[in-house]
């Protein structure tokens, strides 16, 4: 079970601070715009217009605005990366793998309820609006897999990262439950995948 390469989007990377401060106004404007008229009314043009950024700027990164919402969402996992390990740095090690757990998915919640776009995009696996696409996921799973691994005392080997992606697809599909049941995400919907996750990961990491 090998991990998926990540996700790569734009034309051209960035090199200096400036084209990279643009390229982060551009994902912005993005990301708001998809909250506000969703993603069949987005356009290069109207995001180019939000960030104060030449239409050509845009173009200079993507080619249209699918490739714009997959460096959307790629930003989306690059930033849920950054939160899970300061949490689980400030956590320590004495919680084990239910804080870890805990971490995940909390922090997974909380970008669900506050990051611009992420209703939409999220990792990956939502545009066009309805689609499930399995590589996000996988993404998902390498990456906890590569965070987790030593917190664990686990080898990040084949076993624990087909952990994880089952862990991953089981809280995917329920989250996405709790949120069209609720604006917010239904809490007893929620509670269910916490307590369906912690029975499956006490009968593998116990």
């Amino acid at each position: 079970m090998k991990p998926v390469p990540p996700a790569t989007s734009l034309r051209r990377a960035p090199v200096q601070r400036r084209s990279a401060e643009r390229l982060t106004r551009i994902l912005d404007a993005c990301a708001d715009l998809l909250d506000e008229v969703g993603y069949d009314a987005l356009s290069t043009r109207a995001v180019a217009q939000r960030a104060s950024v030449p239409i050509g700027s845009v173009y200079r990164f993507f080619g249209n605005k699918r490739q714009m919402a997959d460096a959307l969402a790629q930003r989306n996992l690059e930033r849920y990366t950054v939160r899970v390990t300061e949490r689980l740095r400030r956590a320590g090690e004495g919680g084990g793998w239910r804080t870890a757990m805990d971490v995940v998915l909390d922090e997974y919640l909380e970008m669900k309820r506050t990051a611009p776009g992420f209703s939409l995009v999220d990792f990956g696996n939502q545009i066009p609006v309805g689609a499930r696409d399995a590589e996000p996921n996988h993404r998902v799973a390498d990456r906890l897999t590569e965070l987790l691994s030593g917190h664990l005392g686990r080898e990040p080997d084949d076993d624990l990262r087909r952990v994880f992606l089952v862990a991953v697809e089981t809280a995917d599909t329920l989250v996405h439950l709790a949120f069209r049941v609720a604006p917010e995400g239904d809490r007893r919907i929620i509670d269910e995948a916490r307590e369906m996750l912690r029975a499956y990961l006490a009968r593998v990491l116990d």
